[in-house]
This record gives C-alpha cells, structure tokens and sequence, in this order.
C-alpha cells in the first residue's frame, strides 16, 4: 500500500510536471526552436486570452455557434465575433489583428473558445463542427483569403448543384466564379432557401473584381507597356521610360509604394498615375498629404504637368472645411493637420491618397502616423526617397498603409 501511495504521488506529480511544461510561458520576443513561426504567433495569442477579462453577449440565439461581442473593459475596445468551429480560419474578428495577421484567429476568438468549452456540451459541439440549417458564403482568413461556401442541412440539392459550378470540390469560389458570383447570388436567393452571405466577403469579392478589371483595362489601353502611344497624350510633358514604368505599375497595383531616389520624379509619376486612373476608373478625387514646404510645389507641379485643378487646403478650421468643399480634382494638405481634418476629409471621400515624404508615419506610435492610417481610400501611392535609417518596424509602419495586409 505504501508502495502504491508513492508510486501515486510520484505519478501525480508527474502529471502535474507535465501539466506545468504543457502551459509553460512562451516568450514575445523569442520563437521557440520546434515552433514554426505561425505556431508561435498562434501559441501568444492564445496565451494571452488565458489572461484576459473580457465580457460577452451573444447577439444570436444559438448558445456556441452564434455571434458574439466580445468587450475589453480596459480599453472599451468592442469587437463582433463569429463562430463557426474551433479551426483556425472557421471563425471571424472585426478587430484589426485579426484582419491583418493571416493567422486564422486572434485572442478574442481564443478567450471566446475557451470559454464556450467550459460551457456544458461545449467542447463536444466545437469538436464535431457547425452543422446549421442555413447555408452560407463566408471569407476564410488566413495567408490566402479564400471565399467559402459552406452547405446546410436543409440546403436543397438544386443549390448544390448550382454551387458546384462556382465552387470547387473544397467549397472555395472558383476564379471564374468571382466575376459571376451576382449571378449565383441572385440564382441562390430565388430558390428560398435561407443563403446568407456576409459583408466583408461582398467586400472582397468586389475588390478581387474591380483589381481584375482594371487589369484589363490597362492591357488593353496600354498593349505595349511603356512604349504604348497612351503615354503620348497623357500629360503636358513626355515621361521618361522609367517614370512611365513607374506611372504603370502605381496604377496597375492600387495600392503602391515608389520609392526612388531624391530627383527622379517620383512627383510626376504619381500624377502620371492618378491622370491614368482617372482615364480607366474615371477618378475625380485625389487627396495628397505632404510636408508644409512642399504643398505649393506640388500645386506648381500639378498645374505645369495636366489639366486637373488643384487646392491648397490651409487657414483656420472653417475655412479649411470650405476649402474641402470645392470642387477640384486635387486637394493638397499638410501632415499635421490630418488629426484635425479627418472628419472633413472622410466627408470629401477621396478616391486617391498619395503620402509625400512618406518617412513622415515611420513611427507608428505617433498620433501623426496613427491619423493618416485612419484615412480610408481605394487607390494610394506612397512616394519616399529616404532610405530606413534604425529599425525594420519603420518600413512595416510605411507599408501598412499601402497594404495592411503586406507585411
């Protein structure tokens, strides 16, 4: 007996050994060797939900797979939350970690699992999946996004049917299925069966769409790439061939960064752009942000090289505000006056943003930079010559506002 109560205890402290090395902490700054760096990424995340006091209502009527508001009580931070399973990239997060990280997850979507698993049945319905009677379209997240569609158990087998002609056998749209997906909408809704499609996948069907479009557009308005004859007519001055390149591939991209050297033109290759915007999307709104000496440099510059008005936006507040309200295909403010503006300028809706001197948001703790990225536009061109000069997060803090997605 005695033998037995040692080999128990021995035993039990084994498995509390093992049950401390299983939550050992896991450090921020060092990836551990056996851990990709995706494992690790998830691991932090989830060890940091551990720790969290968050408060939840369930904004559905089903208890596990439902929607969710999850609220930080420290930062009154609110953030809407889907759950459809425990694997990573089932569910979804409005928050921004979640939009950007491609891993699939966040902590509010690990604090939330967590406890709907202690919830009674809770980790046996995560286990054996969401299984509605509703049929859905849903965007994955995840290093590729991927638009998903997910069958009911009521779904009739006519929209089955006529899902797999837009889907693969994975439930994945199909390329083809992105141009004619209003076409399987619309087929879908008339059957009557209860089909619901989100928002941020509309979203992002629309943006895969328009980026294709534009595409073609540009090969077929420039067959020849720099040496297309478009580039003739296109602004009062002739474009080198690399600023043609350059003035091509900002408009081609969206969303870019050019980053030459000081004196090569980056100005004129953002202008070159915009100009071929305008001619394949019909743009008429072009907000450019740049230090306060160069505000009439670019207004110069506008006017030397086409045909589009520009403002210069300064003065006191009110007349800033009337000042947004022209009417002109430019508009050309400072930096600092971002923060105050942004209400001003989200009325505006500017189609275009170019960042001037974009080293200006390198550091990405500053209200400064913090404000331009609160600036929300289709198309945007980044434009600096200043090589990073200290730590690797400064061209992270430039780049997220190209494409939050990038890095």
């Amino acid at each position: 007996m005695a033998r037995t109560r040692a080999m128990n205890r021995a035993g039990g402290s084994a498995r509390r050994t093992g049950q401390r090395k299983a939550v050992a902490r896991i450090s921020r700054v060092r990836k551990p060797e056996e851990m990709s760096l995706e494992q690790w990424q998830i691991a932090l995340r989830r060890q940091f939900a551990q720790k969290q006091n968050y408060r939840v209502t369930n904004l559905g009527t089903e208890p596990i797979f439902s929607e969710f508001m999850v609220t930080n009580p420290v930062t009154a931070g609110e953030y809407r939350v889907a759950i459809r399973g425990q694997g990573l990239g089932d569910n979804y997060c409005s928050c921004p970690d979640f939009a950007v990280n491609t891993l699939g997850t966040c902590k509010h979507i690990e604090w939330l699992l967590g406890r709907l698993r202690r919830r009674r049945g809770g980790t046996k319905a995560l286990a054996e999946g969401f299984r509605p009677a509703y049929s859905e379209v849903y965007l994955r997240y995840g290093a590729r996004h991927a638009v998903i569609f997910r069958s009911g158990t009521e779904c009739p087998g006519v929209l089955r049917e006529l899902a797999a002609g837009y889907f693969d056998d994975s439930g994945i749209l199909l390329d083809r299925g992105y141009k004619r997906f209003d076409t399987f909408l619309r087929r879908a809704t008339a059957l009557g069966h209860d089909l619901r499609c989100y928002d941020d996948t509309l979203d992002f069907i629309a943006e895969v769409r328009d980026r294709t479009d534009l595409s073609k557009r540009l090969d077929k308005a420039f067959p020849a790439g720099i040496e297309s004859p478009a580039f003739k007519n296109l602004l009062k001055v002739a474009l080198y061939p690399y600023q043609r390149e350059g003035a091509l591939f900002a408009a081609r991209a969206g969303r870019s960064l050019i980053a030459d050297d000081m004196g090569l033109g980056k100005t004129i290759q953002a202008i070159a752009a915009c100009e071929i915007l305008a001619k394949m999307v019909g743009i008429e709104r072009v907000l450019i942000v740049c230090p306060t000496s160069l505000k009439y440099q670019w207004s110069q510059e506008i006017e030397k090289f086409c045909d589009h008005s520009a403002t210069v936006v300064e003065g006191l507040l009110a007349k800033r505000a009337g000042l947004y309200a022209q009417d002109s295909f430019y508009k050309i403010i400072n930096y600092d006056v971002v923060h105050r503006d942004l209400d001003a300028i989200r009325a505006w809706g500017p189609e275009v943003i170019i960042l001037d001197e974009a080293q200006r948001i390198k550091n990405w703790k500053t209200r400064r930079a913090q404000s331009i990225k609160r600036l929300d536009s289709k198309y945007a061109i980044v434009l600096t010559g200043t090589p990073l000069e200290n730590r690797l997060e400064e061209l992270h803090s430039i780049v997220e506002f190209v494409d939050r997605f990038r890095l």
